[in-house]
């Protein structure tokens, strides 16, 4: 497990915290273990003054319209040595009248209580199991006053997970890219890429444990992300005050857009992807990216405001306006001016500056990066994307809208469920309505950079195809390898292998083709690349550029994969062996393919690709 500091002797989990609303205080702390104040008792509601926004991030706003739900949330450190701060609430309301002890404070019909857990590890999927069952025998108690049950929690939790590494099996838990590409289908790496350029991204449904497990789910597909990536993700300043974040979202939007709104199922979405037609020049659009890199965390929020622009559907993606390949792609980035971006890292690139050194524990190991500050593979990843005020917040409450328009804020990839986050749409870049499995995005130059290629589009298609097909070599007990969760994370670390390799690959526009010259471009000047690029990452030699698809190496990894995987969980199964460590195993073993099976191979397209498929189902 990952050092935190001085607290590591306490244990992973940090506090066990009930939130409550009150009828005259709203939502407050009402107990916590240990106590969040030092001096405090455990009934104090007293709080941090970085961690104001919890009691609004445990107990979500519109959670009356829900008998129960799960938040995700992340909390800023606490002191220098800290890192960011994992929260997982789960929420419930109950009859008052059921209550075999009523409090003389329990004025309403309902009572409405989360209980959570702060960690320090992001293990969301694994705490919102264990907490479940505690909060559900909480509230089964009847009696809010015994909080025995919840001291136990604590000792428990923190008995269980010490020494737990951050391994797949647990990380993951509870988080299916196979749902969300069967929702989302070709617009996941649409998603994938606009996190790459490290935009303003807001998704938006209800109720919340949709909302965080779209988002979350969307992050584990960048290899490391989760695990050891979104330690600096929180490292925002709280307003003075909450009453001005309420006055300032009242002076916006009026009372009325307060309420958040219930939505219907996923069933029977349509798949369309808007672009707001709002006039923005390039230059603006990736300002953040003609900075330099010690001022990038201080730029200016976009002055203009939301206009009544009118849409067009962007559904289609048809592949026959990107046949010609690299030649208009390069056409269209000297149109936008993205001919002079690289410029703003080096027109020139020579030999990185810095080695990386090699961890120790082999191909699987992970060491602290010389620049990022995170721990990184042998291939420089996790990207540095939620670092120097790029934040990473799984649930926003509607107190911290104004970090939407924060001067310290360079972007973020949050989630709301209130409808104002969704109605300033100036604020962000692109608005995931994962209702809908739409991306709204506001700048025409941005929807070009984001413009699929042929070859992102067949990649796509190989995705979708194996999800929604039916397999005959199942097994882990119906779940198979290909078209599985696991091999859907695989499928995008070689993408993104692959993206790095080729971008390494300065004047050659066939390689850059397969990804969109423009984008590329874009994303040159972005902070995760400058950082990646800083350093020397050996293990890089053996990754050859070009699209996943269209190599050799792809397909040999895919099938070298599949077969390790498979091999690895029979074995695991004929001893007795877990799921999650023949899973964990299978993950290692493959680890050592992408640097013994990846020979130089030219990048040779068939001969007769499959035509893509529209986005739309």
């Amino acid at each position: 497990m990952e050092s935190h500091g001085r607290d590591d002797a306490k244990g992973p989990v940090l506090h066990i915290v009930v939130v409550g609303f009150h009828h005259k205080k709203g939502c407050q702390v009402e107990f916590s273990y240990p106590p969040l104040m030092p001096d405090e008792g455990h009934d104090s509601n007293l709080l941090p003054e970085e961690w104001k926004y919890l009691p609004f991030l445990a107990l979500p706003d519109g959670a009356h319209n829900y008998q129960e739900d799960t938040v995700y949330f992340h909390l800023p450190p606490l002191t220098a040595d800290m890192k960011c701060v994992y929260g997982v609430s789960c929420y419930r309301q109950i009859e008052a009248k059921a209550l075999k002890v009523r409090q003389a404070d329990v004025t309403r019909e309902t009572v409405q209580k989360s209980v959570c857990v702060l960690s320090r590890v992001p293990l969301y999927g694994l705490l919102q199991a264990k907490l479940q069952l505690i909060t559900h025998a909480y509230f089964e108690e009847k009696d809010f006053s015994q909080i025995s049950i919840l001291k136990e929690l604590y000792d428990h939790m923190n008995g269980s997970l010490r020494g737990s590494a951050l391994e797949g099996s647990q990380v993951y838990l509870g988080l299916s890219p196979r749902d969300l590409i069967l929702h989302f289908r070709h617009k996941v790496l649409i998603l994938f890429k606009l996190i790459l350029l490290e935009k303003k991204v807001l998704f938006y449904v209800s109720p919340v444990n949709r909302l965080v497990g779209a988002l979350m789910t969307v992050l584990s597909l960048f290899p490391g992300m989760i695990e050891h990536g979104l330690v600096d993700s929180s490292h925002y300043r709280p307003k003075s005050s909450v009453s001005e974040d309420l006055s300032l979202v009242e002076s916006i939007s009026g009372a009325e857009e307060f309420v958040s709104v219930s939505v219907t199922d996923i069933a029977n979405t349509t798949l369309e992807l808007e672009v707001e037609e709002t006039v923005q020049p390039a230059a603006e659009s990736l300002s953040s990216g003609n900075s330099t890199e010690g001022d990038n965390h201080l730029l200016k929020p976009p002055s203009r405001t939301s206009p009544d622009s009118s849409e067009s559907d962007w559904e289609t993606l048809d592949p026959s306006v990107l046949e010609e390949g690299g030649a208009k792609e390069a056409s269209e980035g000297k149109e936008t001016g993205l001919e002079q971006l690289p410029d703003a890292f080096d027109s020139k690139p020579g030999t990185p500056i810095t080695v990386q050194p090699q961890a120790a524990g082999g191909q699987g190991g992970v060491t602290q990066g010389l620049l990022s500050g995170l721990e990184e593979d042998q291939y420089g990843l996790p990207l540095p994307i939620f670092t120097k005020g790029y934040l990473c917040l799984p649930y926003m409450a509607l107190q911290q809208h104004h970090l939407l328009s924060d001067v310290t804020v360079r972007g973020f990839v949050a989630g709301a469920t209130n409808i104002l986050f969704r109605q300033q749409r100036h604020l962000s870049d692109a608005i995931v309505e994962v209702e809908e499995a739409r991306i709204q995005i506001q700048d025409p130059e941005l929807r070009k950079i984001l413009s699929l290629t042929t070859a992102d589009l067949r990649f796509a298609d190989y995705l979708v195809k194996h999800v929604t097909e039916n397999r005959d070599d199942v097994f882990l007990d119906g779940t198979g390898w290909e078209g599985g969760d696991e091999w859907i994370r695989a499928q995008f670390t070689l993408y993104l292998h692959s993206l790095l390799s080729s971008a390494l690959q300065q004047d050659n526009e066939r390689l850059l083709a397969d990804y969109g010259a423009p984008f590329i471009a874009a994303w040159k000047i972005s902070h995760n690349y400058r950082v990646w690029y800083s350093n020397k990452h050996p293990a890089m030699t053996a990754i050859t550029p070009g699209s996943v698809q269209n190599s050799e190496r792809g397909k040999k990894i895919g099938n070298a994969m599949m077969t390790t995987s498979r091999s690895v969980v029979q074995t695991g199964k004929a001893v007795g062996q877990s799921v999650g460590g023949a899973l964990t195993s299978a993950k290692s073993a493959m680890s050592s393919w992408f640097s013994t099976l990846a020979q130089p191979a030219a990048v040779t397209p068939p001969a007769s690709p499959e035509p893509a498929t529209e986005v739309k189902p």
